[in-house]
């Protein structure tokens, strides 16, 4: 992958006219005063001609201190008086912004589409791969795909997120944009540290919670791109689920997943027939359930899961015997624990009960 990041960004409009009257007359750059007459202050409307100059210097590149320098420049020699020169100022300076506010929002515009295209493979291969080159993305490597979603992601977060790994990681090697709510993140494969540095950003922008990444494994060609998104996406999705909290979830780490939901008629039966009983208890089969959960989570430590579901250990202990007199599993039993293990992680899956 390769920069899609140039210096000066050029719009669509074409020069001349008003727009250009400030950039042609600066003796030291070439660029930045009026070439007709005293600039704007000639025009019979100098604030509209200015703002329009200053829309039209932006789309010409031309930085903002050789605007101001030829501005300041037309004023002298028209002798305009300190009143005029604030307001054309002014609005040349508004001008200038909006232009590049709507050059941005069409740039990143753009790139929304281009991720959509390349990761849905709907577009004209041919077409997408000339488009590709743009920003440096060559169909045919590897690369990874992280997804962060979170309640708080937003356009101009997403632009930030890109430039940080753009510095970062250098040019053309990532690729981030906002993606119906999602951040999304294209990366060349092989980037060391990638996701724990897309997490470091998130946290200095929204915080330690409220967002979770998903990485994808890394994938070649073009049917590679929409593999690993799925894989992203998957992370979080069984994330909601089981209620992982971890804010980084690598797919490599969690394909047992998939493995369980590949045959849903399978994992029913098992989480039917193991489970099933539980039904029967007081209270339902759901504080089994969670007792079962907490259990596993904290490696069989009784303690541990006494503590965290806020219960005393005989209470807990009491549930585990409980466990064994209806369904005839007990994770304290070395030949029971893997099924009952499975059981309960399907039956999360599944959102039984």
């Amino acid at each position: 992958m390769a920069g899609d990041r140039p210096s000066g960004m050029a719009g669509d409009r074409p020069s001349g006219g008003p727009e250009a009257e400030c950039a042609a007359d600066d003796p030291g750059s070439g660029r930045g005063e009026g070439a007709v007459g005293g600039g704007p202050f000639g025009a019979a409307d100098p604030v509209q001609a200015a703002g329009l100059a200053g829309a039209g210097a932006a789309d010409d590149g031309v930085p903002v201190r050789d605007l101001v320098l030829g501005l300041l420049r037309a004023a002298a020699r028209a002798a305009a008086g300190p009143a005029l020169l604030e307001r054309v100022m002014a609005a040349a300076l508004d001008g200038y912004a909006r232009a590049n506010h709507a050059e941005l929002a069409r740039h990143e515009t753009d790139r929304a589409a281009f991720v959509t295209d390349l990761l849905t493979g709907r577009a004209d291969p041919g077409g997408l791969a000339q488009r590709a080159q743009r920003y440096g993305i060559r169909l045919s490597a590897t690369h990874v795909v992280l997804v962060a979603r979170g309640a708080t992601l937003t356009p101009a977060l997403a632009h930030r997120v890109d430039a940080a790994l753009a510095a970062r990681y250098g040019d053309g090697n990532t690729l981030t944009t906002l993606r119906d709510g999602e951040l999304v993140c294209i990366s060349a494969g092989g980037l060391r540290g990638l996701a724990a540095e897309f997490a470091h950003h998130l946290v200095g922008e929204l915080g330690p919670g409220g967002w979770q990444i998903g990485a994808g494994r890394p994938h070649a060609g073009l049917p590679g791109l929409t593999r690993s998104l799925d894989e992203a996406r998957g992370c979080l999705d069984h994330a909601a689920k089981l209620g992982f909290t971890a804010p980084v979830l690598n797919a490599a780490d969690l394909l047992v997943f998939p493995v369980l939901l590949r045959d849903r008629d399978a994992i029913t039966d098992l989480v039917t027939t193991v489970l099933g009983p539980l039904r029967e208890a007081r209270g339902g089969a759901q504080p089994y359930l969670d007792t079962l959960t907490v259990l596993f989570e904290h490696q069989g430590n009784y303690t541990a899961t006494a503590r965290h579901l806020h219960l005393s250990v005989r209470a807990v202990t009491y549930r585990l015997d409980r466990i064994r007199d209806l369904t005839g599993y007990h994770p304290g039993e070395p030949t029971q624990r893997f099924t009952l293990h499975t059981a309960v992680l399907g039956a999360r899956l599944l959102g039984w009960p």
